[in-house]
């Protein structure tokens, strides 16, 4: 079977969360996340969720859990937090919980950003894997990131991360 007719089998909405990681976004702010989530709806997939939360690892482990625990939830999306700030702690909190990780995600999105912004992509830590049965894709914040991932690796591949985890 070819990989075109393997991803065929992988069709139908997704139900995804939304999450923006911000110390300063407001949902009348969050370009990045209204974008996710206009992408998502666009292409067929539903946003079950969405919310804004500030970058402390507490409340992303617990907003993390009640996602991940909710059988509806088939992926989740996080934006902000991947970068090497103090305050930034996403990947680090994401990273320490994945049982399964997609090193290739993070590979592949540090190469297409190397393209449009040069070296400042070694500093991006995007990231993706398998947390309890749901897809957790981790991306920059910034609009460009969001455009950049959402048009080249998550709504290409969104369905079909979700069939295999679930075949």
């Amino acid at each position: 079977m070819s990989h075109i007719e393997h991803k065929q089998h992988a069709r139908g909405p997704v139900a995804c969360a939304v999450v923006t990681i911000s110390d300063s976004r407001t949902i009348e702010t969050d370009t990045s996340g209204q974008f996710i989530n206009q992408q998502l709806t666009a292409n067929g997939h539903t946003v079950m969720h969405y919310q804004i939360i500030k970058d402390e690892p507490d409340q992303l482990r617990t907003v993390l859990d009640s996602l991940a625990a909710n059988d509806q939830c088939q992926a989740i999306i996080f934006n902000g937090g991947t970068g090497i700030s103090r305050r930034d702690s996403t990947f680090d909190v994401l990273d320490s919980l994945l049982e399964k990780r997609l090193p290739g995600f993070g590979e592949i999105f540090r190469f297409l950003s190397f393209q449009e912004i040069g070296s400042a992509a070694i500093m991006s830590r995007a990231v993706a894997g398998v947390y309890k049965g749901t897809v957790i894709i981790s991306i920059p914040g910034s609009p460009a990131a969001a455009k950049l991932a959402m048009e080249r690796l998550i709504l290409p591949e969104l369905a079909h991360m979700v069939w295999e985890i679930n075949r």
